[in-house]
């Protein structure tokens, strides 16, 4: 079974009861998909506890990934700006 970053960051959130937010960062960044291959994105998402501060492993490129696996529509993630 291939590793799977999101499914990684879904048992990660799920030891945040007290809630955490999704900031969208206008930077570039690249990651590499299931072939190897560098995709390129001109933003990526980081995901914060409720104090402010970043939660380990939880940085990505794909927010339709993200919900997908949590199983929750994009419009009732919790995001700030």
């Amino acid at each position: 079974m291939a590793f799977n970053h999101y499914v990684k960051i879904k048992r990660i959130l799920q030891d945040y009861y007290d809630g955490y937010v999704i900031k969208r960062i206008d930077k570039p960044t690249t990651a590499k998909n299931f072939k190897g291959l560098t995709v390129k994105f001109d933003h990526y998402y980081r995901i914060y506890d409720i104090n402010g501060n970043p939660i380990k492993y939880c940085k990505f490129q794909q927010i339709e990934r993200l919900s997908k696996i949590l199983e929750r529509p994009i419009e009732d993630l919790p995001f700030i700006n």
